[in-house]
């Protein structure tokens, strides 16, 4: 098939969600992603955060091979192998307590309000939650409800109630709080609206509000989670400690997954029968994931605070770029240009990278090459500085 069937076929069966760039990938490794046409491409936004070893990785693959090969599904009314050896593994990695899976990020902010909201309602009688103007947390109703960006909201009410965005200041939050409040959600580093790194002052106080008044504190880290940042989750950053955090993306490698963690307080706030998935914690899914965790290590953090500072340091210096954002391999980039031209000028080149309102958002592997991060800095400022 070449690429005009395949246009022509997504666009006359596939609902049209997706303002799609015009080209169609058949296969890659690592780094480097190859159109139907045998084009290369340097990847710098590994599937919006979600390839964070690149394609078609050789430990992922094997695990989740082998997996497949003995089970590929199985119901939550039994026990699983994997899915028990993942929420072990990051319960030790994070020192939560209980997980809960998914199969995506927003299944997970919708796990973690329902946890918010059981344990607000049964111990105080509260049900509201306060989240930040510019978040996004999902596009279900619920996350969509938590969402705090109008353009999201636009035909879709009504809207689940019991939501408030608060400026990200601790006087925005105070002007939403009330005797309802039962959390606060935040993402540490707002992807979508444009790479937002939060302030750490902010966050402190903000935990500190939260536990005194026994408010759940809820950091959604499905982008920002994973070793993205150059560290395992975006709150460590600040020093803080959340009672829920969420992630997806980069936790399944490129199969569909998402976490909800729980910690001490909230721990044992779901019973049974309170929350389900069919195929969340997929033993293939988790086989992936547990492969993906496993290889984050102290080392590999290290060398992603590197490489997001060497990418930083030259794109700084690139014309016409106003601001850069960010922390580790998750960066922002403010020009005078329009993103989506900036992209599409940069996808001629053979470079892919996203956007995020205004700006340009790089999501490149964690193991991306200094060769590699060499040849799309080239780009970028021929796409940029010209």
């Amino acid at each position: 098939m070449d690429k005009n069937e395949v246009f022509y076929d997504d666009k006359q069966f596939v609902a049209p969600t997706y303002a799609r760039f015009n080209v169609a990938f058949e296969r890659g490794e690592g780094s480097r992603l190859y159109d139907i046409n045998g084009k290369e491409y340097i990847d710098c936004a590994t599937g919006i955060g979600v390839n964070i070893f690149g394609v078609c990785d050789d430990v992922w693959k094997s695990a989740v091979t082998e997996q497949l090969n003995k089970i590929q599904h199985t119901s939550n009314l039994y026990y699983s192998l994997p899915q028990a050896e993942l929420a072990k593994l990051l319960c030790q990695k994070t020192g939560a307590k209980k997980v809960f899976f998914g199969n995506s990020g927003a299944e997970a902010n919708e796990c973690a309000i329902k946890v918010a909201r059981k344990y607000g309602n049964t111990k105080y009688g509260r049900n509201e939650i306060i989240t930040l103007k510019n978040s996004f947390h999902g596009r279900t109703i619920a996350t969509l409800s938590a969402t705090g960006q109008d353009e999201f909201h636009k035909y879709f009410d009504p809207f689940l109630a019991g939501f408030k965005y608060a400026a990200p200041d601790m006087d925005g939050i105070i002007s939403c709080y009330t005797d309802k409040t039962c959390a606060v959600m935040v993402e540490c580093i707002q992807g979508e609206s444009g790479v937002h790194v939060l302030d750490y002052d902010f966050l402190r106080e903000l935990e500190k509000f939260c536990k005194s008044r026994d408010i759940l504190f809820i950091c959604d880290e499905v982008q920002c989670g994973n070793g993205r940042t150059g560290k395992m989750y975006a709150y460590e950053h600040a020093g803080i400690h959340p009672d829920i955090v969420t992630t997806a993306k980069g936790l399944g490698g490129g199969l569909p997954i998402g976490a909800c963690m729980l910690f001490e307080k909230c721990a044992g706030t779901f019973s049974y029968g309170d929350h389900g998935s069919t195929f969340g914690g997929n033993p293939v899914a988790c086989a992936g994931a547990v492969s993906i965790i496993e290889r984050i290590t102290d080392e590999l953090l290290l060398e992603v605070q590197g490489k997001g500072a060497y990418m930083k340091a030259n794109i700084e210096r690139i014309k016409n770029v106003q601001e850069v954002t960010g922390l580790g391999l998750m960066i922002g980039i403010k020009t005078n240009k329009p993103a989506r031209e900036i992209a599409q000028g940069c996808l001629d080149r053979g470079l892919i990278v996203l956007t995020a309102h205004d700006r340009v958002r790089l999501l490149p592997p964690l193991n991306i090459s200094k060769a590699e991060m060499e040849q799309a800095l080239k780009i970028l400022n021929e796409v940029i500085g010209k």
